[in-house]
């Protein structure tokens, strides 16, 4: 699955992210470990909405917030961040014309007494914590509503004293309670009615005290019955002697019920005259709990600071990716600081993939104000927009279903690109025919060059080496691979080209190097000596001797025999490419030619060219094919150098 991060437009300095990039570079899951650490479901939905902001100034103050309050983890483990649990949904119930349940005011008085707690908490904290313990002037105390709903509500309930007379109608309650109890245990002692009790247990009924009689004695107990057992056995009935006192406690409760509204009613009157004040005590203890959880955070995956540049540079040294912990190999490279471009190349499976994503993950949580593992003198600059085409970790497919998929992607990066841009783009010009995938891969970047992205890219393309070396903006940088333990090691070279695996493995396993060094010549059109290493029980020279074999003599009348000679400054086709060049080198005892196709050298084997026009028919006697072949600038460096000798000067010849 291939995603992108949508940046380009802010609001209030934050980046509308698209979430599916977000999650490509996985960083969704540590929102999800961040949330862990909050106490409060506020905080928690907070973390979950983070984003980064390319704003310079804002993320320094984020960073500040989150280095304060690891400080103080650090000095006093026990932050009173408690008072915000279901106050959210309190607050919504506000001027409605509703009284609030004494639940819901005690969930006002813990938000209240937490906030004076943190205040509290943070007194003689300024020279550890100057931005943060700041915060604390935002709270508001609200002393008298403390001492109101303190003397209210207790323990969920309102209490005795929240009025006098709430406090006189409770006693009468009692006293009558009492003389309720006391005619039924009188009644539950008489030894007449013994037999037609159930048990000698006083109940509740709707409100009523009720006795437990026997269905078939029900009418010598004389009273009202409020229920049954579910299998009739048994009535509960109110005795007719306390009848007259139930009803007089049935009124006293009746006004309790509604000297209790009127308390209610006025406390929560109260409480929305502080609306505002109660609003923002939320909005401080809230923002305090998600700073702490990032601090708590750092504190777990060991994070830093880093510093920041207004620049869209990168300078990470001995970063981690967040997510593999000290598993992870460390991760050193420079990006966008002489050069715009890193080109990552190496094995599947070594590492670059991880790479990539550890950079991409590691700036948008800088950008976020969160400590990143890595060393404190990493500099991380302000990216506007980060745009990602990264696979979905598994084999590639060689298909059109992919390569569309993927190509379509890229257009819209281009389309967004721009100076602000980090571009990170993996395995770029995959899913179809290598050389054209290549021609691909080289052109999307020189194109984001010209838009100024800075771009962090991996490809498998070991032609893309020579592209990063030539090209002023951009650089190598490989996977390191032990030829020893033929494995990845993970670690990423700087400024050193992928080499080719297949030749080192081969060698390792007892190849010949002068075979490999013909694979290398043929490869590259370069020559390249390997040293012997581990190397079986036999002979390249001994070999060929004992199977009376000319191989390089032999190949060269094959190529004589079979294959059509070129000159150089011939015309040819090729047929395959659907392509015309010029003859630049003829061709060698291999049979290969080089050929100039619309400015390019390309090696192509004889058997894949056809003679359009000799040379002796296209120019004239003695033709200088410098003209053809050669830079204005070399041709001028050549005059120069035939006429004298110049300290310094040379020509630089592509390969």
């Amino acid at each position: 699955m291939n995603e992108r991060i949508i940046g380009a437009q802010t609001t209030e300095e934050e980046e509308k992210l698209n979430e599916q990039t977000m999650a490509t570079l996985e960083f969704d899951k540590i929102r999800s470990e961040i949330a862990h650490y909050a106490l409060s479901e506020e905080a928690k939905g907070e973390i979950q909405k983070m984003k980064p902001s390319h704003d310079t100034k804002v993320v320094q103050n984020r960073l500040n917030e989150t280095t304060e309050a690891k400080a103080i983890i650090k000095k006093s483990s026990s932050v009173p961040l408690h008072g915000l649990h279901g106050i959210i949904q309190v607050i919504k119930q506000l001027n409605k014309g509703l009284a609030l349940r004494p639940d819901q005011l005690t969930t006002v008085l813990d938000l209240i007494e937490s906030g004076r707690r943190m205040k509290q908490f943070m007194v003689g904290k300024e020279w550890l914590a100057p931005t943060i313990s700041s915060y604390v002037y935002s709270l508001f105390e609200l002393t008298d509503l403390e001492e109101e709903l303190k003397q209210s509500i207790r323990n969920g309930e309102i209490d005795d004293t929240a009025s006098k007379e709430l406090g006189r109608i409770r006693k009468k309650i009692t006293v009558y309670e009492e003389r309720v109890k006391e005619k039924l245990n009188q009644l539950l002692r008489s030894s007449s009615k013994r037999k037609a009790l159930q048990d000698t247990i006083i109940s509740d009924r709707n409100g009523h005290y009720v006795v437990a009689v026997k269905k078939e004695y029900r009418k010598q107990i004389k009273g009202t019955v409020h229920d049954q057992s579910s299998s009739g056995s048994t009535v509960y009935i109110e005795p007719e002697e306390v009848r007259k006192v139930q009803v007089d406690l049935n009124e006293l409760k009746a006004d309790e019920y509604l000297e209790e509204q009127r308390i209610l009613s006025k406390l929560t009157g109260e409480v929305e005259q502080y609306a505002q004040e109660i609003s923002i005590n939320i909005e401080t203890m809230t923002h305090y709990d998600y700073i702490f959880a990032k601090a708590k955070y750092s504190v777990a995956i060991d994070g830093s600071q880093v510093q920041l540049s207004s620049e869209p540079m990168i300078e990470l040294r001995n970063g981690r990716h967040p997510l593999l912990a000290k598993e992870a190999v460390p991760l050193t490279l420079e990006l966008g600081k002489g050069y715009k471009g890193l080109v990552i190349t190496g094995p599947n499976t070594g590492g670059k993939t991880v790479a990539i994503k550890t950079v991409g993950l590691l700036a948008m949580m800088v950008q976020c104000g969160l400590h990143i593992p890595a060393e404190e003198s990493s500099v991380f600059g302000m990216f506007g927009n980060i745009l990602v085409d990264i696979g979905d970790g598994q084999s590639i497919e060689q298909s059109l279903s992919t390569f569309s998929s993927r190509i379509s992607n890229i257009i819209t990066i281009l389309q967004d690109a721009g100076p602000d841009a980090l571009v990170i783009l993996d395995e770029l010009g995959s899913g179809t025919d290598p050389g054209e995938g290549m021609g691909i891969a080289v052109s999307i970047l020189e194109q984001l060059n010209r838009l100024g992205a800075t771009i962090l890219s991996t490809t498998h393309y070991s032609e893309m080496k020579n592209f990063a070396s030539a090209h002023p903006d951009f650089e190598n940088g490989s996977m390191e691979f032990d030829p020893q333990s033929l494995r990845p090691t993970f670690k990423l070279r700087m400024g050193i080209p992928g080499e080719s695996q297949a030749f080192a493995i081969a060698l390792r396993l007892g190849m010949h190097p002068k075979i490999i060094e013909r694979a290398h010549e043929i490869t590259y059109q370069e020559k390249e000596t390997y040293n012997k290493r581990e190397q079986r029980d036999w002979h390249y020279e001994q070999q060929l001797k004992s199977k009376k074999v000319d191989q390089p003599r032999r190949q060269k009348v094959q190529v004589e025999k079979h294959f059509e000679q070129f000159s150089i400054g011939d015309s040819v086709a090729i047929p395959s490419m659907e392509e015309k060049g010029i003859v630049y080198k003829p061709i060698d005892e291999f049979g290969n030619v080089m050929v100039m196709i619309n400015g390019k050298k390309e090696t192509i084997h004889a058997k894949r060219l056809k003679l359009l026009l000799p040379a002796s028919e296209l120019y004239p006697e003695n033709y200088d094919f410098d003209i053809l072949f050669e830079s204005v600038e070399n041709r001028k460096k050549k005059k120069l150098m035939n006429r004298k000798h110049v300290d310094g000067l040379k020509i630089d010849y592509e390969e």
